[in-house]
């Protein structure tokens, strides 16, 4: 059965030959899933930057190298965060599928029929690529590929559950987490998250000589502040609680000012409503989101 694929990024001070690297890419996937039945691709870039990151010539010219996709540029005029930014991708495209990407992905030629196949069961919400060269820690069946949540540095859905589930939680999640919120959703709403190791990317992560995580002072300010929305939304108040003094009592300042946003959207009664309060579907182990196979 022919179907379409909307892939989409968020856009933020990426530079030009990282963004045409991952077009090289994505255009030959989008040739190669011909055979596959995938008859249209559209690439759909939003930019939250201060200022575009891709002038009308430079557009022009991606569009004349690259035939075998359609590409389209919405300057958002604001950061819009990664949330907000996807939602309002999607809503403008109309394929059956979206894949949710980091703007300087690479895909291997046969990433979208390898992300599509899966959904030829009707149990499958959420699919989720390897990642090369650092794959995500998080354990998964290696018989069914099913995990607690997709990482949308590269994952697919189908439109109609995208929509169905009313898209990212924008309101709640700005830049972090709303790939996690999202995934225990979809299996919340019955259907299954999985990881695909077939359908590969190369994602440009690096890990400094101790081997931890390098991390932007964004990176650490967002991420704990998700850590704190999500424990809420996901009724383990305990552990936000355990969260808040711990990086009162020993954080760093970005974290701490992770708490003096959280205690504001509190007494402004803005916190998200909570749900799953019997424990069924999301995951907190050991700081994480999911049982880890090994740990950094």
């Amino acid at each position: 059965m022919p179907v379409s694929v909307q892939q989409q990024s968020v856009l933020f001070n990426n530079e030009f030959d990282s963004i045409s690297r991952s077009l090289d890419s994505i255009d030959r996937a989008a040739q190669l899933g011909r055979e596959f039945g995938i008859t249209e691709t559209s690439v759909a870039y939003g930019d939250s930057s201060p200022h575009p990151c891709l002038s009308e010539e430079q557009l022009a010219a991606l569009r004349e190298k690259f035939q075998n996709i359609t590409i389209s540029y919405d300057f958002f005029g604001a950061n819009l965060g990664s949330a907000a930014g996807h939602n309002r991708l999607a809503v403008a495209g109309t394929s059956d599928f979206i894949l949710v990407q980091n703007p300087d992905i690479v895909p291997s030629p046969r990433l979208l029929e390898n992300l599509i196949a899966p959904f030829a069961n009707k149990s499958i919400g959420f699919v989720e690529a390897k990642q090369l060269p650092i794959e995500h820690p998080k354990d998964y069946d290696e018989a069914t590929g099913d995990t607690s949540w997709a990482s949308t540095a590269s994952a697919m859905v189908h439109r109609d559950t995208f929509e169905r589930l009313s898209g990212f939680d924008a309101d709640t999640f700005f830049l972090y987490c709303d790939d996690v919120d999202f995934s225990w959703r979809v299996r919340e709403f019955g259907l299954r998250v999985i990881f695909q190791p077939s359908a590969v990317v190369f994602h440009d992560k690096r890990l400094s000589s101790e081997g931890a995580w390098q991390t932007t002072s964004t990176e650490r300010y967002y991420s704990a502040e998700a850590a704190l929305l999500l424990t809420h939304k996901w009724s383990r108040s305990d552990l936000t609680e355990h969260i808040v003094k711990d990086f009162l009592l020993t954080g760093d300042e970005f974290q701490k000012k992770a708490v003096t946003e959280f205690e504001h959207r509190k007494s402004a009664n803005t916190l998200p409503a909570q749900r799953d309060p019997n424990h069924k579907i999301a995951q907190f182990i050991n700081g994480n989101y999911a049982k880890h196979r090994y740990f950094l």
